[in-house]
Formats: C-alpha cells, sequence, structure tokens
C-alpha cells in the first residue's frame, strides 16, 4: 500500500461521510412532510420517507507491480481501498407513525390495510436517531480528517529525511 492509497482511501471515507451527513440533515429537513406528490392506489397520500446510505468496499484498482499480481495469484487480498456509497435507499423498517386528524387534507379519505379514515401517516424519522447518525458521522468524519492528517505528516517526514 502507497502513501496515496492511504490518502485516497480517507478521502473516499471523507466523502461518504459527507454524503451521509447530508442524507440525516435532509430527514430532519422532512419530519413533518406528509405529502410528497406521490399517492397509494386507493388514492392516499403517501409521506416522506427517511433515507439511508449503504456503503461498500470500493473494487481494488488494477495493479501490474509484481507484489500485487503476486496477492492476487495467491488470493490475498491487500489492505483496503476505500468505500463507496453503493445505493441510497429508504428506510422500509420503520413504519410510518399514525396521527389522529379527520380535518388535514392528507388524511386517509379511503381505508386499507392498516390505514383506517381520518388518520394521517408522518413519516418515519426519528429525530433520536437521526442525531445519533449525526455524531457517528461527525465522528467518522474527524476519524477520516485525523488519518489524512496523519498520511500528510509521513509524507513530509520522509520528504525531509530525503533532503538529508
Amino acid at each position: 500500500m502507497s502513501l496515496f492509497d492511504s490518502i485516497d482511501a480517507s478521502a473516499s471515507g471523507l466523502t461518504a461521510q459527507r454524503l451521509r451527513m447530508d442524507l440525516i440533515s435532509n430527514n430532519i429537513a422532512n419530519i413533518n412532510t406528509t405529502r410528497t406528490g406521490q399517492l397509494t392506489p386507493a388514492g392516499n397520500q403517501i409521506p416522506y420517507s427517511r433515507q439511508i446510505s449503504v456503503f461498500v468496499p470500493r473494487p481494488a484498482s488494477a495493479t501490474t507491480s509484481f507484489a500485487g499480481v503476486l496477492g492476487q495469484v495467491l488470493g490475498q487480498n491487500g489492505p483496503g481501498n476505500g468505500v463507496q456509497v453503493a445505493s441510497i435507499q429508504n428506510d422500509v423498517q420503520d413504519p410510518f407513525r399514525l396521527e389522529y386528524n379527520p380535518d388535514s387534507p392528507d388524511a386517509v379519505k379511503v381505508a386499507e390495510q392498516g390505514l383506517p379514515v381520518g388518520y394521517v401517516r408522518q413519516p418515519n424519522v426519528n429525530m433520536v436517531t437521526e442525531m445519533v447518525d449525526m455524531i457517528s458521522a461527525s465522528r467518522a468524519y474527524e476519524a477520516n480528517v485525523t488519518a489524512l492528517n496523519a498520511s500528510k505528516s509521513m509524507a513530509a517526514k520522509a520528504l525531509e529525511i530525503g533532503k538529508g
């Protein structure tokens, strides 16, 4: 693993965590959005659905060095190559909250399975969950910044040694 590989891995982590924080901010901003323009087959409003990001390891870059080819032949995967966002998905595990408000324009007009008339479906965004996720993303971002700074420091020291 070269010096630039470690910088590249840290940079990919920074980008992924920034996207994660953007999604969390979007979720918080839409915590009360009951109208998205989408309707159920019965004509009832579909509220905002919480979004989450899915991270996967980045595929290893093609290498032509002897050590890289030997490692591939022997089936040894070297150190990680960073992360990438595989997809942004709607959270389907947490159900929408139901609130009885028959006067709302977004209240259910036609009953559906599990959805009685007069109820308004609220987004499945929980402020406590979002704040915990925001702290986690912030700490991961800080860890990637620290790793990036360590790589830069090692490069600077190596250049100093080379000046001799």
